[in-house]
């Protein structure tokens, strides 16, 4: 009998060391708002800023350059952060352009209380559904790339962008086609999603307004390998310009069949082509293109930050790597403007949400930011470049400022 009493003695003292040590251990160092590192005895308390972009399938080149802009940012203020009391982490997740995956993700993210911001989207038909579940969670995002006009115009409070509106730059899309190259008889191609059609729309009706002949309106499939039925439209309708509205994996691809069908007219896109991947797909078919672009060449305005970034790397810069610096340093600023009014402690995601929108002449590497009530950058810009070789990026030919 007494072995069996010091039996149960022992194991009941293991048990209550076991539970002891558990409620003593680090664990996950994520607090509530009063479990700053002061309170927790020097311990620091997570902050996480996710990204949300492609980084695998046909866009992964210009959604890598957003989770690598972003990231070097965010490194560059962990220290900052740790005097706060935090630790600053970035979790990057990969939308795979698709927005069925940016939602599950999202949902993802707000899962995860030590989130209080996301870097994100690339394409708009993921930031658009994506932005809904970020709003019901209270977290703000800052997309260094999405141009649709949807994105903004529904005033959700989570919503911001830092570049321009796709009924901006397809505007000045066409006043380049019509104005500077002359076209009379334009064929537009699209792919059928929120970014290409919504930006092929805004082009085709300024062109109009222009003077411009629209010779055909046609719609392709996102993934799609074989352009030969739309290319045979454009041989019978004889256009003397085409303009695609969609990504550079297609474009590429409909540059380099358009080219070996013998169709030497000039073509033009949007943003989306602001891509090395349009030198990568259409080599030296890469010839009489050009593009609009909601970024500026930072190889140019900012050498010494892209060479840093090459450094860093081991990759030369995108057209998006720099606003998703900007956009991650727009973000940053904001949470630690949430912490200084929150009395040094973590801020909810409602007050990081409300310090982004309020976000007031920021002077980033690539832009200006101050955000309107919708969410959309005062100072945003169009450029337009054209590749006069195949190399990235193209020339630049110029430089246009939002009408006031």
């Amino acid at each position: 009998m007494k072995g069996k009493k010091s039996y149960v003695w022992l194991v009941s003292t293991f048990l209550i060391m076991g539970l002891l040590s558990a409620c003593n251990s680090s664990g996950n160092t994520s607090k509530p708002a009063d479990g700053n590192a002061a309170a927790a005895g020097g311990e620091l308390t997570v902050i996480k800023i996710a990204s949300q972009s492609p980084l695998s399938g046909g866009s992964a080149i210009q959604g890598e350059s957003i989770k690598l802009g972003g990231q070097m940012a965010l490194e560059e203020r962990q220290a900052e952060f740790k005097e706060l009391g935090f630790d600053l982490q970035f979790v990057p997740y990969d939308d795979q352009g698709d927005s069925k995956k940016g939602v599950a993700n999202s949902e993802l993210i707000g899962a995860d209380q030590a989130v209080l911001a996301v870097l994100g989207h690339l394409n708009s038909g993921v930031s658009i559904p994506s932005s809904v579940v970020y709003e019901k969670y209270g977290i703000p995002m800052v997309s260094p790339a999405s141009t649709a006009t949807d994105f903004t115009d529904r005033k959700l409070k989570a919503a911001n962008r830092i570049v321009a509106r796709d009924d901006f730059q397809g505007p000045a899309g066409a006043e380049y086609a019509v104005k500077t190259v002359g076209a009379k008889n334009i064929f537009v191609i699209q792919d059928k999603t929120a970014y290409g059609q919504g930006l092929a729309d805004a082009f085709r009706s300024a062109a109009e307004e222009l003077g411009a002949t629209i010779a055909g309106y046609e719609g392709i499939t996102v993934g799609e390998k074989d352009f030969n039925g739309v290319l045979n439209q454009v041989l019978s309708k004889k256009p003397d310009f085409i303009f695609f509205g969609g990504m550079y994996a297609e474009a590429g691809l409909i540059v380099k069949q358009a080219r070996e069908k013998g169709i030497t007219v000039p073509i033009m896109g949007g943003d989306a082509l602001d891509s090395s991947g349009m030198v990568d797909i259409a080599g030296d078919k890469l010839t009489e293109v050009a593009y609009s672009s909601v970024s500026t060449d930072v190889t140019k305005s900012n050498k010494e930050w892209a060479d840093k970034y090459k450094a860093k790397f081991g990759k030369s810069v995108e057209n998006y790597s720099a606003y998703a610096y900007d956009s991650m340093n727009v973000i940053l600023n904001a949470v630690e403007k949430a912490i200084e009014g929150n009395g040094g402690k973590l801020p909810t995601r409602e007050q990081v949400r409300d310090a982004v929108r309020a976000t007031t002449d920021f002077e980033g590497i690539a832009t200006k930011v101050s955000f309107d009530d919708k969410g959309d950058n005062e100072y945003a810009k169009v450029f337009i470049y054209k590749f006069d070789s195949p190399t990235y990026p193209g020339t630049m030919v110029s430089e246009i400022e939002q009408p006031k």
